[in-house]
């Protein structure tokens, strides 16, 4: 008989309360169990000693007899010195997904052509600003050329 430890759920919708059994892997979560060797309280601050409560000698009992805990449980009989767990490493957890590795790639195409533009912005303000005499002369000569033009306009219009 395969035999694990592991929590068994009880409390109200939204309120959970779990006990810390021992029981056949065959037995439904919160169904008939061996035994409760503690509980675990999630609603409670994790600081809290009343958080998890666990029979530490009848834990070891049941790992000596061959009991197979589960991760979550593993990870209080590790937090009481019962039983050591190995740190486990996911390098792809805090990766994003692909619509959001596209959302950023996309964003940080807009935010190159914006500052592209702000730079072209700038060369055309500094040129501009470097040969002002040179743009000048040629207004000048335009609005010389202009004001004929529009006098010869008035005496026909009259």
């Amino acid at each position: 008989m395969a035999v694990a430890i592991r929590l068994s759920r009880g409390g109200a919708k939204k309120r959970p309360y779990y006990r810390i059994v021992v029981s056949d892997t065959r037995s439904p979560r919160d169904g008939k169990y061996l035994e409760q060797i503690g509980t675990y309280n999630p609603m409670l601050p994790k600081d809290s000693g009343e958080r998890v409560k666990l029979d530490e000698d009848r834990a070891r009992h049941w790992l000596s007899v061959g009991a197979q805990p589960t991760d979550r449980v593993h990870r209080f009989l590790d937090a009481a010195g019962i039983l050591e767990r190995a740190p486990k490493n996911n390098p792809k957890k805090g990766e994003p997904g692909e619509a959001a590795k596209e959302r950023a790639e996309e964003k940080a195409a807009k935010i190159a052509e914006a500052e592209e533009a702000a730079k072209a912005a700038e060369e055309e303000a500094a040129a501009a600003a470097a040969a002002p005499a040179e743009e000048e002369a040629p207004a000048e000569e335009a609005a010389a050329e202009e004001a004929p033009a529009e006098e010869a306009a008035e005496e026909k219009a009259e």
